[in-house]
């Protein structure tokens, strides 16, 4: 007999281990437009206002400039689809935890636990901190002389207060989220009115970056241009988190991420537009701050604090919505392993969990600290991240094959289109992102590797704690 369409997203084979918690504590609060808000407000960060220059010095000529980020575009919508197959299919707080657990087994999913908690999900909102840290030192110094590490303070400032305020409820994390978020979508298309109506570089898709213009970059890559590309489209897979509190999840999950990678697209689409049209290519290529300067060369100075305070905004808002949803992976991590039962407390009334988010801004500081040691900020946190954010990614990908094959009796409400081509097509991508974010990170990506190797001895205690735990109650 099949399953019913009610209760199969529920059901577990029997081959789970038993500590397995697919259904949460958690309530279906988010609506469709609350959740494309989230996941806006995580994709268009300070990327958007950093990455085009670079991949502008990695293309021939505008049309390919546009190509590759409407590429960019539809990699994202793979990778959207074969995330909503997994969302709708498994709905859980855990989002990429849960379908690597059920997929691999708990030794994985611990690891991934471990890794999102000390390093991908931390370094993703010190990284984001450091960028406010860096706009915010422009318009209010703190301390005196050169060597104050004001952009740390505010840095840590802002996950303080972000924290402090998610640790309200959900309501007024979504609140904050709709208004930062709204806020830096008009911000942007004032960026984009504003290039599209200079006429001082005009639009001209044929010509190519000259040679002087890309000194600095002589072996101009496409594909290097591709990460680039997708990095400023990284953040929509965070909808897997809040899947199992999205109203109508079954029809809302597919419908928030097809339409928040649209929205993506045209608006990274037309500020590329604004910047080509504004600047040129070449102009592009040798920027250091693109928009800025867009805005200075089009209404002088005022334009230039505009956007300093546009990127400002951007990055709250994308530190908020990481912060959200970044907690959801350390409750489901204190659910199912004893050792860290202490995060596996949900309040109901606040829609959150407490501890989660308490120790999620705490390694946070902690790693505000080490980027201000290092005096690497922003890239410290960018190797520290990058190859073990690539590697889990992969697997993600992976376990979607792994779970058609290994559970086909379990209800699908949606399932990814020309299966298996496009879940392949997608770990391909994910597969060359690793490669890459190996081959260009520093001593960053060692640390971020050692404290990953930290997670080994703690699976081990948590199995010697969960057996020490089943002695004493016989």
């Amino acid at each position: 007999m099949s399953p019913s369409r009610n209760n199969s997203v529920l059901e577990q084979p029997a081959a789970l281990p038993k500590t397995v918690t697919p259904k949460t504590k958690t309530k279906s609060t988010i609506t469709l437009i609350e959740a494309v808000s989230i996941i806006v407000g995580l994709v268009i960060g300070a990327g958007i206002f950093e990455t085009p220059a670079l991949v502008a010095a990695n293309v021939e000529n505008g049309f390919a400039l546009l190509l590759t980020w409407l590429a960019g575009g539809l990699v994202s919508l793979i990778g959207a689809l074969c995330y909503a197959e997994l969302a709708t299919t498994y709905p859980h707080a855990g989002g990429n935890y849960y379908y690597l657990l059920r997929a691999f087994g708990e030794n994985v999913a611990f690891l991934f636990a471990w890794a999102r908690m000390t390093v991908v999900q931390t370094g993703s909102i010190a990284l984001l901190a450091f960028v406010f840290g860096d706009y915010a030192a422009q318009f209010w110094r703190l301390g005196t002389g050169s060597s104050f590490p004001a952009a740390s303070v505010y840095a840590a400032l802002a996950v303080v207060l972000l924290t402090a305020l998610n640790l309200l409820g959900l309501k007024q994390g979504k609140q904050i989220q709709n208004w930062l978020t709204v806020a830096k979508v008009l911000g942007l298309l004032a960026v984009v009115a504003i290039g599209l109506a200079a006429t001082t570089a005009g639009l001209e898709l044929e010509t190519a970056v000259p040679a002087e213009a890309t000194a600095a970059n002589p072996s101009r890559s496409w594909g290097l241009a591709m990460l680039f590309v997708l990095l400023s489209y990284g953040g929509w897979s965070e909808a897997a988190y809040i899947s199992a509190e999205i109203r109508h999840y079954q029809r809302n999950i597919v419908r928030s991420l097809c339409w928040s990678v649209g929205i993506i697209t045209l608006i990274y689409g037309a500020i590329n537009l604004a910047y080509l049209n504004g600047l040129g290519l070449a102009g592009m290529a040798q920027s250091e701050a693109i928009a800025a300067d867009l805005l200075r060369q089009a209404v002088g100075e005022a334009g230039a604090i505009f956007v300093s305070l546009l990127i400002a905004v951007s990055t709250l808002g994308a530190i908020n919505a990481t912060i959200l949803t970044g907690a959801r992976t350390n409750y489901a991590l204190g659910q199912d392993f004893p050792l860290f039962s202490a995060l596996g407390h949900w309040q109901p009334r606040l829609g959150t969990s407490i501890s989660a988010l308490l120790v999620q801004g705490a390694i946070t500081l902690a790693l505000i600290g080490l980027g201000t040691l290092t005096r690497g900020g922003f890239g410290t946190m960018v190797d520290y991240t990058a190859p073990i954010f690539w590697f889990f990614f992969l697997l993600t990908g992976i376990s979607l094959l792994v779970l058609r094959s290994q559970e086909p009796q379990i209800y699908r409400p949606f399932k990814v289109p020309l299966y298996p081509v496009l879940p392949l097509a997608f770990c391909g991508v994910c597969g060359y992102l690793l490669y890459s974010s190996i081959a260009y990170t520093g001593w960053g990506a060692v640390v971020g590797l050692a404290v990953l190797g930290c997670g080994l001895p703690l699976l081990l205690w948590n199995r010697h704690f969960q057996q020490s735990s089943l002695t004493r109650n016989k």
